[in-house]
C-alpha cells in the first residue's frame, strides 16, 4: 500500500490521488464515526428481528428482507454514486450519506408496516453504498501517502466497534424499550456524526471523471475479478447465517434474551480481535488471511449444525465466527487497493456493490432456508458457501498477484 499512487497495470485514466502535506486526523475520525453509524444501522434488524417481525405482523424470513433491501440498493448505489455526483465537492456528498442514515433510522423507528420499513432501508442503502465506495478515496486525500495505512486502520476501527456494539446493544435496548428505540438511537448517532463531519472534513473538489467504461476496464484485471467471485461466495454465506442467528439461538440451544445478547456481544468482541490479528496476517499474505478466515467460518457453521443444541458449543462457535469474519473486510479492501490504486473511488464502488449483492443474495437464500427448513438451513448454506470461497482462493492464489 506504500506505493499507492502507482498502478499495477497500465493506467486506465487520470489518477484520483493528491498528496497532502499535513494529516486531517479529525476528518479521518469522522469517517470512522460514519462507518460505525452506517454498519450499526445496517445490521440492527438482525438483533431485533423477532420482535420487529411480530410487531409488523410478518414472518422472520420476511422481516429479514429489510437487510436485503439495503443490500440491493447499496449494490446499485456503490458503483454509480461516484458517477452521478462527480461534479460535486466530496465533502458535500459525504454529508449527504450521513443525512441518509439519519432519515432512514427515523423512518424505520416510526414504520407501521413492511412498506415503510423497506423504504427506510432503501434510503439507508443509498447512504451505505455511497459511503463505502468513496471511503478509501476520501481517506487518501485526508492524509499524506505514508500515513494511509494508519488512516485506514482508524476507519476500520469503526467497523470493529459496530460489530462489537450493534447486535448485542440493539438486542438489549430492544428488549428494554422496544425495537423502535434502537433505530432512534441510530438516528441520534447519525446527528453526532454529521456535526463532526461538518466541522472537520476540508473541501474536497472532485478530481477524476468516473465512468461505466472505467468500471468494465477494471473488471478485466484478473486480481479484481477473482476478488469479486471470492467476496460473492463468502459474504453470501456469512450473511445467510448471521441475518438469522437470533432465531437459531432462540430455537436450537433455546437461549433467552440475556444469553442471546451475550452471545452477540461475544461475536462482536471476537470480530474486534479478528480484525487486529488479521492485520498481521494481511501484511504477510492476503491469500492466507482470506482463506483462513473463510475456512474458520465454515468450520464454526458446521459445528453449529451438528452440535448447536449444546449451549457451550453454540456460544463458542458464534464467538469464533465473529473472530473469523473480523479480518475479511479489511483483507478484501487491501486486496482491491493494491490491485487498482490508481482508481480508488471506482474500485471501491465495485467491491461495495459486490458486498451488497452478496449480502442481498445471502439474506434471500437464508430467508428461504429459514422459512422452509428452520434456522439450521441458513447455517448449513453458510458452511457450504464459505468453504467454497476458501477453496476458490487457494486454487486461484497464483493469479491474485497482490
Amino acid at each position: 500500500m506504500t506505493d499507492i499512487a502507482t498502478s499495477m497495470d497500465a493506467p486506465l485514466g487520470a489518477t484520483e490521488i493528491d498528496e497532502r502535506s499535513e494529516p486531517a486526523w479529525a476528518g479521518v475520525i469522522s469517517l470512522a464515526l460514519g462507518v460505525f453509524g452506517l454498519v450499526t444501522a445496517e445490521f440492527l434488524p438482525a438483533s431485533v428481528l423477532t420482535p420487529m417481525a411480530a410487531d409488523l405482523g410478518i414472518s422472520d424470513g420476511t422481516a429479514g428482507q429489510a437487510v436485503t433491501a439495503t443490500a440491493v440498493v447499496g449494490a446499485i448505489a456503490a458503483p454509480t454514486i461516484a458517477i452521478v455526483t462527480r461534479g460535486y465537492d466530496r465533502r458535500l456528498v459525504l454529508w449527504g450519506f450521513t443525512l441518509a442514515l439519519i432519515l432512514s433510522s427515523l423512518l424505520a423507528a416510526f414504520a407501521t408496516n413492511l412498506t415503510m420499513l423497506l423504504a427506510a432501508r432503501v434510503l439507508l442503502g443509498i447512504g451505505l453504498g455511497g459511503f463505502w465506495s468513496m471511503m478509501a478515496a476520501i481517506a487518501l486525500r485526508l492524509v499524506p501517502m505514508r500515513l494511509v495505512p494508519r488512516a485506514m486502520s482508524i476507519i476500520f476501527t469503526g467497523v470493529s466497534l459496530a460489530t462489537v456494539c450493534a447486535a448485542p446493544v440493539g438486542a438489549y435496548i430492544g428488549d428494554l424499550w422496544g425495537w423502535r428505540v434502537t433505530f432512534l438511537v441510530a438516528a441520534a448517532l447519525g446527528v453526532v456524526t454529521l456535526a463532526v463531519q461538518m466541522t472537520s472534513v476540508p473541501r474536497l473538489p472532485p478530481q477524476s471523471v468516473p465512468s461505466l467504461k472505467l468500471l468494465f476496464d477494471l473488471l478485466r484485471r484478473p486480481s479484481i475479478s477473482i476478488g469479486i467471485v471470492t467476496v460473492l461466495l463468502f459474504v453470501s454465506g456469512h450473511f445467510a447465517g448471521f441475518t438469522y442467528v437470533r432465531p437459531f439461538l432462540e430455537k436450537v440451544p433455546a437461549f433467552g434474551i440475556e444469553a442471546i445478547s451475550l452471545a452477540l456481544l461475544a461475536y462482536g468482541v471476537g470480530g474486534f480481535f479478528g480484525n487486529l490479528v488479521g492485520g498481521f496476517i494481511i501484511e504477510r499474505s492476503i491469500t492466507a488471511a482470506v482463506s483462513l478466515g473463510t475456512l474458520l467460518i465454515a468450520a464454526t457453521a458446521l459445528a453449529l449444525v451438528v452440535f448447536g443444541a449444546n449451549d457451550l458449543v453454540s456460544a463458542g462457535a458464534v464467538t469464533l465466527w465473529g473472530f473469523a469474519f473480523g479480518a475479511l473486510p479489511v483483507a478484501v479492501q487491501t486486496w482491491m487497493v493494491r490491485a487498482a490504486p490508481d482508481h480508488a473511488e471506482s474500485t471501491g464502488g465495485l467491491i461495495v456493490a459486490t458486498f451488497q449483492v452478496a449480502i442481498a443474495g445471502g439474506a434471500v437464500l437464508g430467508g428461504l432456508f429459514v422459512d422452509g427448513f428452520g434456522p439450521l438451513g441458513a447455517i448449513s448454506y453458510c458452511a457450504a458457501a464459505t468453504l467454497a470461497s476458501a477453496l476458490f482462493v487457494l486454487a486461484s492464489r497464483r493469479s491474485i498477484g497482490v
